[in-house]
């Protein structure tokens, strides 16, 4: 068996990933992760603010008033991903200063202006998210931004599977 791992932003990607489960939006799964010193500080995921019911419970407001993506951002019930692990940061009194931030979806204008108030340094995204003034934030604010590829990833999920799940490859003759 060949040994092998995935580099640091394949590794927090993933984790953001599996945020992104967590999703309780009906129109896209969204996870970001936040690091300091390659150590995870909070993690968040798009969804309805604590306590109140999903839009699996009472319907996607955006869906029900025809608004297309990427318009119109505060006629939703949810938070961002992005948003989310900031708060969550900010609620447990840990410092996002100097941090990364790894998102399955490249953030929108609202969440670029929070990562670049919240002091974070760096973002690495899987998804790109058509929202020019977001990038156009990020480069004025000199934010370091990369990108993973699905590639890359996959190489690292079949890496996850063979941890989990060892029998599998097994059974397919490998």
């Amino acid at each position: 068996m060949v040994y092998s791992r995935p580099d640091w932003d394949v590794y927090f990607m993933m984790m953001a990933g599996v945020a992104a489960t967590r999703s309780t939006c009906l129109r896209r799964r969204v996870g970001a992760v936040i690091v300091r010193g390659r150590q995870v500080v909070s993690t968040g995921y798009n969804g309805s603010p604590r306590g109140l019911p999903h839009c699996a419970e009472v319907g996607c407001l955006r869906e029900i008033l025809s608004i297309p993506s990427g318009e119109r951002h505060e006629m939703c019930r949810g938070s961002h991903a992005e948003m989310n692990a900031i708060s969550q940061a900010a609620a447990t009194g840990v410092s996002t200063e100097g941090g990364q931030i790894y998102c399955t979806h490249e953030p929108c204008s609202y969440c670029t202006k929070a990562i670049i108030n919240a002091g974070i340094v760096r973002l690495v995204f899987l998804h790109p998210y058509p929202d020019e003034l977001a990038r156009e934030m990020r480069s004025q604010a000199s934010l370091s931004v990369s990108s993973v590829t699905v590639d890359l990833l996959a190489t690292a999920g079949a890496l996850l599977e063979s941890i989990i799940l060892p029998d599998a490859q097994s059974r397919r003759g490998n």
